[in-house]
């Protein structure tokens, strides 16, 4: 079994909404996260385990009401996982490093992955470059 690792100190500074989201695994309510309208360079990384997962440049307005990007930074950097949950068939995205929610990945991206991984804002934290 994969172990995870998570910071005791970090995960108890989360904010209620960053808690909800990364260890509950809930969703922020749509077009109300801090980075959908971030348009400053830089590397997207985990809030709990400073993971990088996605480039600024991969990121593009899907108009979903989340930040989306077209790939993770590094492919190694998150887990997917079938989602059942709320009566449909959705493949969850996860940090691999602490097992936190991310968001969601779906195949109605733009070229060149076909891919749109939508993230909640509350699990992320910009690094500008």
């Amino acid at each position: 079994m994969r172990q995870y690792s998570k910071d005791p100190a970090v995960v108890a500074s989360l904010s209620p909404e960053q808690y909800r989201v990364t260890q509950q695994g809930a969703t922020e309510m749509p077009g109300t996260g801090e980075h959908l309208e971030n348009d400053e360079p830089g590397i997207y990384v985990d809030i709990v385990s400073g993971e990088p997962l996605f480039a600024s440049s991969d990121k593009f307005d899907s108009g979903c009401g989340w930040p989306s990007f077209t790939a993770p930074a590094v492919d190694s950097h998150v887990d997917e996982e079938r989602d059942v949950s709320h009566g449909m068939v959705r493949t969850e995205v996860l940090c691999s490093k602490c097992n936190g929610h991310l968001g969601h990945v779906f195949e109605d991206g733009p070229g060149p992955t076909g891919l749109r991984y939508c993230i909640n804002s509350a699990a992320l934290k910009l690094q500008p470059k």
